[in-house]
């Protein structure tokens, strides 16, 4: 399992990174995210939702609400285009800081 400050502190990257791969619900995140974690990262919807409400509330991501055939509604997010340029700093922060952590785990490859 991923220790709690690692997931928090990737939860706004990895979020508008899914989203940028084409629009989604709140399950369909959840279930994204524990498949491409191999199952070490397991989110639940009290972590997920105040997320992502609050990159709805910075206008990184907005919101509609569908209704598919007699299922319940369910509210979709997207990526916006300021969301996206906020996904571009997030991506070279995360490149940056690993890799600092690469020279130093790996200081013969860092090296070459």
């Amino acid at each position: 399992m991923i220790s709690k400050n690692l997931t928090a502190a990737s939860t706004k990257p990895i979020i508008l990174g899914i989203l940028k791969q084409g629009n989604s619900y709140g399950y369909l995140i959840i279930k994204k995210i524990k498949e491409l974690s191999g199952g070490k990262m397991e989110w639940s919807d009290g972590m997920l939702y105040p997320v992502l409400h609050r990159l709805e509330k910075e206008g990184s991501i907005k919101s509609k609400w569908v209704m598919e055939g007699e299922s319940r509604p369910r509210k979709y997010y997207e990526i916006t285009p300021s969301g996206k340029k906020v996904l571009s700093s997030e991506m070279e922060q995360w490149m940056q800081v690993n890799s600092v952590i690469e020279r130093l785990w790996n200081p013969k490859a860092a090296s070459n």
